[in-house]
């Protein structure tokens, strides 16, 4: 077998030799049992990483054995041993050379996966440094870290958890356990500083609550010891547990541990209070206490005694327990040795401390709402209340068919209406000449106008006047914008003033139009009413004869043609024009010459003419 074939290992094993050959070429006969064992340990059959070991192991001793036979040789017998002098350079390999062959082989072969795979543990890969100071660093910090990051507790943590821990305790869920931080910013664990403890998130699951189980809240941590109970069924509960507790030390320091805010979610189901309480490890424990559950006949006696005595519902409905309630011969309330305790801690107290930190924790919500101490004996809240509404209709029903109709004192309204006739009406009052005038309405910043105000209340006063007068609304049958005209118009004064340009604005807006308009139908408003308003905005056919009549009647008055369309005759320059009611009444109008913005001008007539010449505008005709 040439050099080229050669294994890993018989390299190794070759590099041995090549050692050995070159510290010592006779070793002493006091070793040969030592070189027997290396090359017992270098056997055919030998892994790399045990052969380079070998080859380190051989080196370093023969390099010691040839050190010092050549001080022996050296130094005379009266003379102190020298210093051994540097050794010369050889065409032999050196020990460390020998042994650092070895590894590389170890590991090329291990590289190639001819032997089985060496089981490895990932490691985190350290942060980066500068110099050879920081790499140490960050490796002191990783070996402090992973010496003491799954350290369990020591017995004088807890002196009093004596017994082994239990292995058949379920561990909580993987995700609830510490994550150590990076190593580049752990620090060291010393008596010192010791690591700070850790809180685990909780382990309550809410959203699976329901009639028949309640999540609660973990309590936050009291700066200063206070009761746990302070109404008589919660210290009931709390009398309950110290009554049967055989050490008060541990009751002590389950106060402690409550005060403290160890006690996580509590989760309440029929016969069980479960919660997780943090300890002196970083796993918390589970912790549960029993009760038992009542049976269907004492549940049946207790709400046959709440039925009969309605003051113990109510008193339910504030949160608080009657005596009563509890006086009817069912065990509502525990006794001594009633609860029952279970921890995964390993104490073997009854109760351990975390046993007693859920008790005195569950006292207070039970201080909170009783109904908790009715779902532990195996009730929900809204069963109870549905159960208890409808015996007590039903009670409520019975006792009213055992009673009978009550004759109530008085007449009887059949009786009392039987052949009397009814006395006539009073007559009505009369009504007022007029409408009386409205309060004052003061102005306020921000507030409605007082002048509008006090139109509407003039106009309103108006309407119910003529309604009780005639007994109808005049203005009942406009509509929207008929009405804001009728309003606009109402407005005493002419011409558009400040506060006629706000009104004006306002009631344009309410009917969506534009203050021009409304100031042209307030025009033809006052001109007409609501006939001068249907002129102005609804043309017309009037039938031959009237209409007709009024061409001839403008020529005699030495008018000039006037142009006829629909309801109109508009004067030739274009600056008058006659329009025709359904009344009957001729209306005038003016515009600028050459343009067709009409408006009402004068006062309705049954004369073209005379309604004509009621124009201001003389020179124009």
């Amino acid at each position: 077998m040439n050099a080229e074939e050669r294994t890993p290992a018989e390299e190794a094993r070759e590099a041995l030799r090549a050692a050995r050959a070159g510290a010592s070429a006779e070793p002493a006969e006091g070793n040969s049992g030592s070189t027997d064992g290396l090359e017992q340990r270098a056997a055919p059959d030998a892994r790399p990483g045990e052969v380079a070991r070998a080859a380190l192991r051989a080196a370093v001793a023969a390099r010691r054995e040839g050190e010092a036979a050549s001080e022996e040789a050296d130094a005379g017998p009266d003379e102190p041993a020298a210093p051994p002098a540097p050794r010369p350079a050889s065409t032999h390999p050196r020990p460390g050379d020998a042994a650092r062959e070895a590894l590389r082989a170890a590991r090329r072969e291990a590289d190639r996966g001819e032997r089985r795979p060496r089981k490895t543990t990932p490691r985190p890969a350290p942060a980066p440094a500068e110099g050879h100071s920081a790499q140490a660093r960050v490796a002191r910090d990783m070996r402090s870290f992973l010496s003491t990051a799954f350290r369990m507790p020591d017995l004088a943590d807890d002196p009093e958890a004596e017994a082994p821990p239990r292995t058949d305790t379920p561990e909580p869920p993987a995700e609830h356990a510490p994550t150590p931080p990076a190593p580049s910013t752990t620090p060291t664990r010393t008596p010192d500083h010791p690591a700070p403890p850790h809180h685990p998130s909780s382990m309550a699951t809410p959203h699976r609550d329901s009639e028949l189980r309640r999540t609660f809240p973990p309590f936050a941590p009291r700066p200063e010891p206070q009761d746990f109970a302070t109404t008589w069924w919660g210290q009931a509960w709390v009398d309950a547990l110290e009554h049967t507790a055989l050490d008060v030390n541990r009751l002590a320091r389950g106060r402690g541990y409550a005060d403290a805010g160890h006690v996580d979610a509590i989760t309440v189901t029929p016969g069980l209070v479960l919660a997780y309480v943090r300890g002196s490890r970083p796993r918390p424990y589970r912790v549960q206490l029993r009760l038992r559950r009542l049976s269907d006949e004492d549940w049946e006696r207790l709400l046959e005694a709440a039925v009969d005595s309605p003051a113990d519902i109510a008193a339910l409905l504030d949160k608080e327990l009657p005596h009563t309630l509890a006086d009817r011969g069912v065990p509502l309330l525990p006794g001594a040795g009633d609860l029952i305790p279970q921890c995964s801690c390993p104490d073997s107290g009854r109760p351990c401390k975390h046993a007693a930190a859920l008790c005195y924790q569950t006292a207070r919500l039970l201080d909170a709402d009783p109904f908790v101490l009715l779902l532990l004996r195996g009730r929900g809240e809204r069963e109870l209340l549905d159960t208890l509404s409808r015996r007590s209709a039903a009670s409520a029903a019975r006792a009213a068919r055992e009673r009978g109709p009550a004759e109530l004192p008085g007449v009887r309204a059949s009786e009392a209406l039987a052949g009397r006739p009814l006395p006539p009406l009073p007559a009505p009052m009369p009504a007022p000449a007029h409408p009386e005038a409205p309060p004052a309405y003061p102005a306020a910043p921000g507030g409605p106008d007082p002048f509008a105000l006090d139109q509407l209340a003039t106009d309103a006063a108006a309407r119910a006047h003529a309604l009780l007068t005639t007994g109808r609304d005049p203005v009942g049958g406009l509509t929207l914008w008929q009405d804001a005209v009728r309003l606009a118009a109402a407005r005493p004064g002419s011409g558009l003033t400040a506060a006629t340009r706000r009104l004006y604005a306002t009631l344009a807006a309410a009917v969506d139009r534009t203050p021009a308009e409304l100031a042209r139908a307030v025009a033809a408003w006052r001109q007409g009413g609501l006939a001068g308003l249907t002129v102005l905005e609804e043309p017309w056919d009037p039938p031959a004869g009237r209409f007709d009549r009024a061409r001839p009647q403008l020529l005699a008055a030495d008018l000039p043609a006037f142009r006829p369309w629909r309801n109109h005759l508009t004067h030739p320059a274009g600056h008058a024009q006659l329009r025709l009611g359904q009344d009957g009444l001729w209306y005038a109008y003016e515009s600028e010459p050459g343009h067709q913005d009409w408006w009402p001008r004068g006062a309705p007539d049954l004369d073209p003419v005379s309604a004509l010449t009621t124009l201001d505008i003389p020179d124009a005709l």
